[in-house]
Formats: C-alpha cells, sequence, structure tokens
C-alpha cells in the first residue's frame, strides 16, 4: 500500500523528536523504514502513543496470548472489545474489566484515582452495558510518611467523588500498605455491569462512508501523552514537571454521557463506538478502524476544541475526559443528534469511514498524517518484543531463610495486637465509608469475602465480586503467588455460595527492560494460566502496568485479580461473621504452618522472605466443591477464606464483622507458626451443633479436613493460652488503627 509521499508538519521530526515520544531508536527506524519518508510530528506522536508500553502491550501480549481466553460463558473473546463480557443465562451477561491509574494517581492523587473510574466505567458502558458496581485494589507505601497520607487521601477522594457524584456504587477492594509502591502507589479500579445479550455495541469502524462523530465533552491539552510517558516510565526528579499530563474528569458530564450512550446503542443507530482514554482520538480512530478493516478520514478542524489554538498533535494526543468516539448509521445522524440534544451531550461529525485501511488526519486544510490503521495497534503492525529473563538474585537468599532461626521476646498475645493493629489487617472503614455503596439499591452486601450484588433483571438471583492478590507471595514465588492470587479471588466468591466463572486482570509489574522483572513476569503469567485453567475462569482481559518503580523502590509484582461468581439463589448468600451464639466454630483444610511471606514475618521481624505458602489446586478445588455444598444445602451461618494474618486474625475478624458476638476457642497448637501462619487452601465456618454431622459427610466426600475449634458466644473473645478479650475491646484496636494514623476522628 503506498502512503503520501509529503504532508505537512508543525516541527521537524528526527530521532531526537521520536525519543521525547517515548520512541527508541530502533522503532524510529522501523517507522520511517515503514513510511518510506520521515514521519510528521503529528505522526510520530502517533506512534509514540500507540507503540508504548500502555497501548500497545509490545512487552507483554506474546505471554498473554498464552492464558486461557475462551469458554463457553464468553461472548467475546479477550481484548476483543472495551470490555469482556460473560454469558449469566436467561438471556443477559456481566461485562467486567479492571485496569490501572498508578501514575497518574502518584502525581495527582485525587484527579489521577478519579479518572481511572471514570475510564473504567466508560469501557462498561461503550458495550452497552449498565454500570451496577465498582471496585477497586489499592497499594501504598507505609502511613507513618506524611507523602502516603496525603495520597491515600487524595486517592481515596477521587474515588469516592467519582463514583459517588456518577451513581454507581464501590462494593468491594483491598488496600496493602508496603514501603515498595512508596514513590509508585497501585490505583487499579474494577468496575461491573449487565447487558442483554445480543443489546451489545461493538469497538469497529466499518460501513463506507458511514459518518464519524465525536460525543461528549469538548477536548483540552490535559492528558497530552499521558500513555506513552506517564504510564510508560519510571519516576524520576522530572515526575513533578509531568502534572499537566494527568486528566481532569467531569462525573457529571459522564452520567449524561452514560445515558446518552445507552440510548443511542437501544436505538440501533450506532455501528460501533469506543471510549477515548489513554492516547485519545488517536487510539480510538486507529483501533476502531484496524478492526474493522476499513479506513478513516477525520478533520480536527470540526473537534470542539476548549483551546482555539491547538496542534494537530496535541488534539490527537489529547487524553481529555467523557469523550467517546461513534460510528452512526448513515441515514440515522438526526436521530443521533436527537437523543444527544436530549441529554444535553454534544455531538460533532468531524469524519468519515473509508475503505482503504488508511488513518487521514486534517488540520487547518492540511493533511498531517496518512498512516495504515492496523500497523499502528496491538496485535497488528505494533512491536511485539520477546523479552530476555534471568532468575532474581534476591531469591537465592529468600528461598533459602532459615526461618526457625528467628525468635521474638514478644508473647504470642502481644503479637496478636500487633498483627491485628497493622494497617493493612486494620479495618478500612475510614476509607470504604466515604464510597456510596448502597445507591442503586443492588448491594447485599459488602462484608464478606466479597460483595454481593443483586440482579434485578434476575429476580432471585446475583453476583459475588473481589479484587485479590497477596503481592508478598509473588515477591518471593512469581509462579506460585499468582497461582494463590487466583485461588484467593475464587474462594473468596466461593464463602458467599458464588460459583467462579471468570477472571480479569490488572498486571503491575516493574521496568520489563530489567531481565529479572520480566521473569517475575513470566513467571506470574505461567501461574496465573495454570490457575485459570484449573479452575476454569477464563480471563476476559484487563491491563498491564509496567515502569511501577523509581530510584529508590520498585514494587512487589502484583497481579490483581478481579473474580467474577454467579449466585443461582441470592436467598442462600453466606456471610463472613459470626450469626449465632452455641453455633460451632469449624477449620476446613490443612494446616502446613507457612509464615514465608507472613504478616507475622513482616510486624514482627520486619522481613518479606521464606517461601511463599504452597498452593495445591486439586485440594483448592475439593475445598470450593465443598464449601458451595454446604451453603446450598442451608448447613452454614458464615464462611471466612483463612488468610493474612493466619487463624487467629480470622477468626477476630469473623467476631469483629458481626460486631456482637465473640468465641471460645480451642486450638490444636500454641505456636505462632500454626496460630498466624498463611498456609493456603483454608475456611474458617460457623454452623448449628446439629448440622455438624452433615457438614462433616460433605467434607469427607471431598477429602477436605475438618476439625471443630470453638464456639460462638454473645461477647468475649477467647484463645486458649493466647488471651482473652472483649469484642469491644477488638473492635476499637481493629477500627481506630488507620483514623489514628491519619490523625482524623476516632469511631465510636
Amino acid at each position: 500500500m503506498k502512503l503520501a509521499e509529503h504532508l505537512y508538519s508543525e516541527v521537524e521530526v528526527s530521532l531526537e523528536t521520536a525519543i521525547e515520544c517515548g520512541l527508541t531508536e530502533n522503532e524510529y527506524k522501523l517507522i520511517t523504514d515503514f513510511l518510506g519518508r520521515t514521519p510528521t510530528y503529528t505522526e510520530i506522536g502517533i506512534y509514540g502513543v500507540m507503540w508504548s508500553e500502555h497501548c500497545s502491550y509490545k512487552n507483554s501480549i506474546k505471554l498473554l496470548k498464552t492464558l486461557p481466553r475462551s469458554g463457553p460463558r464468553l461472548l467475546v473473546g479477550a481484548g476483543e472489545e472495551n470490555a469482556g463480557l460473560v454469558d449469566i443465562g436467561d438471556g443477559y451477561a456481566i461485562c467486567f474489566k479492571i485496569e490501572s491509574h498508578n501514575h497518574p494517581s502518584a502525581i495527582e492523587p485525587f484527579q489521577g484515582a478519579a479518572t481511572g473510574v471514570g475510564g473504567i466505567l466508560r469501557d462498561i458502558f461503550s458495550m452497552g452495558a449498565r454500570p451496577i458496581a465498582a471496585l477497586n485494589s489499592l497499594r501504598f507505601g507505609n502511613l507513618d510518611s506524611d507523602r502516603i497520607k496525603f495520597l491515600l487521601r487524595g486517592v481515596v477522594a477521587g474515588i469516592s467523588h467519582y463514583g459517588n457524584c456518577f451513581g454507581v456504587p464501590t462494593v468491594a477492594g483491598e488496600i496493602y500498605f508496603d514501603d515498595c509502591y512508596h514513590d509508585n502507589p497501585l490505583i487499579n479500579a474494577m468496575a461491573v455491569g449487565i447487558v442483554k445479550v445480543g443489546a451489545t455495541a461493538t469497538a469497529s469502524a466499518t460501513g463506507l462512508g458511514n459518518p464519524v462523530f465525536i460525543v461528549g465533552s469538548s477536548t483540552g491539552r490535559d492528558g497530552i501523552h499521558g500513555a506513552s510517558l506517564l504510564a510508560s516510565r519510571e519516576f524520576d526528579e522530572k515526575t513533578e514537571d509531568m502534572r499537566p499530563t494527568v486528566q481532569v474528569g467531569d462525573p457529571f458530564a459522564e452520567k449524561l454521557l452514560l445515558e446518552a450512550t445507552l440510548e443511542l446503542i437501544k436505538a440501533d443507530v450506532v455501528v460501533g463506538v469506543q471510549d477515548m482514554g489513554a492516547a485519545g482520538i488517536c487510539c480510538s480512530t486507529s483501533e476502531m478502524s484496524a478492526k474493522g478493516e476499513s479506513g478513516m478520514s477525520v478533520d480536527l478542524d470540526k473537534v470542539p476544541l476548549r483551546e482555539s489554538d491547538m496542534s494537530a498533535y496535541e488534539i490527537m494526543l489529547s487524553e481529555s475526559q467523557e469523550r467517546m468516539l461513534f460510528i452512526i448509521a448513515q441515514g440515522k445522524e438526526d436521530e443521533a443528534i436527537r437523543i444527544c440534544k436530549k441529554w444535553d451531550v454534544p455531538i460533532t461529525q468531524i469524519g468519515n469511514i473509508t475503505d482503504d485501511g488508511l488513518l487521514k488526519i486534517y488540520r487547518n486544510g492540511k493533511q498531517v498524517c496518512e498512516l495504515i490503521s492496523d500497523h499502528l495497534v496491538l496485535g497488528g503492525g505494533a512491536p511485539q518484543n520477546d523479552r530476555d529473563s534471568i532468575i532474581p538474585e534476591y531469591l537465592k537468599e529468600t528461598s533459602t531463610f532459615d526461618l526457625s532461626t528467628l525468635s521474638t521476646d514478644l508473647s504470642s498475645e502481644e503479637i496478636f495486637w500487633k498483627i491485628l493493629s497493622s494497617p493493612t489487617i486494620a479495618s478500612k472503614r475510614w476509607i470504604f465509608e466515604q464510597y456510596d455503596s448502597q445507591v442503586r439499591t443492588n448491594t447485599v452486601t459488602i462484608k464478606g469475602d466479597a460483595a454481593v450484588m443483586r440482579l434485578k433483571e434476575l429476580p432471585g438471583k446475583g453476583i459475588a465480586v473481589t479484587t485479590d492478590c497477596n503481592s508478598k507471595y509473588v515477591y518471593l514465588n512469581p509462579y506460585e503467588g499468582a497461582k494463590i492470587a487466583v485461588a484467593e479471588a475464587a474462594r473468596n466468591v466461593v464463602c458467599t455460595g458464588a460459583k467462579p466463572v471468570a477472571i480479569t486482570n490488572c498486571l503491575n509489574f516493574g521496568n520489563p527492560y530489567d531481565k529479572e522483572v520480566y521473569w517475575q513476569f513470566k513467571e506470574a503469567v505461567r501461574g496465573m494460566g495454570d490457575a485459570c485453567r484449573h479452575f476454569d475462569t477464563p480471563v476476559t482481559g484487563g491491563n498491564v502496568s509496567f515502569h511501577n518503580e523509581s530510584r529508590n523502590h520498585a514494587i512487589y509484582p502484583t497481579p490483581t485479580i478481579g473474580m467474577l461468581g454467579l449466585i443461582d439463589d441470592i436467598s442462600k448468600v453466606v456471610g463472613s461473621g459470626f450469626r449465632n451464639e452455641g453455633d460451632i466454630i469449624c477449620l476446613l483444610g490443612n494446616d502446613r504452618e507457612e509464615i514465608g511471606g507472613s504478616e507475622y514475618l513482616k510486624q514482627i521481624f520486619g522481613l518479606i522472605t521464606g517461601e511463599s505458602p504452597i498452593l495445591d489446586l486439586n485440594e483448592e478445588s475439593r475445598l470450593h466443591k465443598t464449601i458451595l455444598t454446604a451453603i446450598d444445602k442451608s448447613l452454614l451461618s458464615s464462611a471466612h477464606d483463612c488468610s493474612e494474618g493466619g487463624i487467629a486474625i480470622t477468626l477476630a475478624e469473623k467476631a469483629l464483622t458481626s460486631k456482637i458476638f465473640g468465641a471460645e476457642i480451642e486450638l490444636q497448637s500454641l505456636n505462632n507458626e500454626y496460630i498466624f501462619g498463611e498456609s493456603q487452601s483454608r475456611v474458617i465456618v460457623s454452623l448449628p451443633t446439629d448440622k455438624h454431622y452433615l457438614l462433616e459427610e460433605i467434607c469427607n466426600d471431598n477429602t477436605v479436613s475438618i476439625r471443630i475449634i470453638g464456639k460462638v458466644t454473645n461477647s468475649n473473645f477467647t484463645i486458649n493460652g493466647l488471651l482473652s478479650t472483649s469484642v469491644e475491646k477488638l473492635y476499637s484496636i481493629y477500627e481506630n488503627t488507620i483514623p489514628d494514623l491519619m490523625e482524623g476522628d476516632r469511631i465510636n
């Protein structure tokens, strides 16, 4: 295909220009060889964002293709559309996805987090699904730092502001605090929507002559090069200068855009639609054209601008929020305009679909760009690299560390209080009460291992959703740790009574050009893939976020898992807290007294070392089957995954969730490895005494260990030989840790 030989360029382009746009010398040579000429300034900017790590996945796509990406419930393949789509039966589907907004949030926490929420919501409703829930996974440095307190306040305020104003409940999530996230907080935002099967829209540009419309807010200079520079590099002394690359969001404008989008799709006037997120007009025009095997001619003079003197380069690369690109069927333009006017949403035609496969861009009456669309995009002509990898040096030390040499003068009771009051373990109520979790009245509970949402469209049915990853395990063993992340996410939805059906993921790692980091990434993808295949939970899509490091800190490898579970009978949902005085308490699963990577090691010895816990996938599956069968037969009063902090902390959390009931516990061992170890595939349940034999039968049928460890009481919390306290004291310490650290009001 012959490309234009001469185009207008606002600035003379050189190798230095390309490097400034985030490209490498080899990539620039590839571009000039392909074009047969020097690219224009607009073109090199487009290549810079579209071939960036954030948009092209050039260092991850080959490995991502090894993950299980299809299944009988999946209505679209992973990466084929803006979000995953899972058939839940009875003519409906769940649309869900998770993405990162790490780097913007480190620079401007409020807007970085807020626009992360806005972007993931647009991915959902651009497919025709109405958002019904938002979740998040957050990682920060230690709360003894004023900077971290500033980041936490800003991020939480940004998430709550956008979600609350938009009108979607924020129902679940996780928050960890570790030194490694001091410079690079992780802000992973997930959204869930529901849609009728067959009523979805596609992100594809087809139909010669069909008009191209930009719908939503006007375009400004905010967010320029956010994808290619801000999300594709480490932080250094120039980070503060990048503040203008952080987008600014307007949740009220997005709410109107949501309603207009859903009505446009329902009115059958839409041929294709895509959110303008990372890389703005560059991404939506090139990706939609490539997918539709078409071309697009766009006149930037018609794009509504907030600043009239913007160049073609700036308009194409702007990441201004609350904008969508629509392909409208010819002859239906007036209906599309009528609908947008009804919702007071701006709509402007900026171009048309062509059949030459080219992306042609014009500004001030001059052609400034002519590129083959497919050459720009993920899976097309964008680079797909094979990176070198080696086993990290630190693993030689951590994997051989002799944990038996550690000793402490602290009593087990002192250790218990220290772990319970650590910010990673302590109550996050100071945070989640800033979120509206009840808007739209679909929320059943946010207090279990996973949030449960009713589906009003399907009376009696529901879904469970959660986000999970213990990055310390992944740091110590990327393969095993990633398996555990998937297994724990599945275990959490199982504990509510939901069957795990699919995942989305957000893979947060350091510099992929570092051979040790890339080994972590490869092993984590391998572990995730093995676990997903075993649980039959295919990957519906997600996000890769590299370059999460600075001069001083590299994050732990953090493959965050967003899990979806289906509930056939919502009346049988089980919570995590004790419910009835006199119930017996049972531990299901085997204990291996594993403390590698545990909260116990971190809080008492300041160490992240040892071997991570091991995970037997067959053992985990048998536990899932046991719990689901017991819940289906209405045997259990409560179920709670045993994870960070081990048995003692899990039991305390069950009492704390109930707020009323305590427990009398008799443990078989009082050594710290047993009390605070974090062996996998364990759940603590409570149930009426007369149902114990039925649960025992189910456990025996599935070869799952079961042991009575205590009973539910009315107020006190006692573990033999360890501590005896009141639920009131537990509650006070657990609830006030983070407010006290944030110097806020104590919770009464």
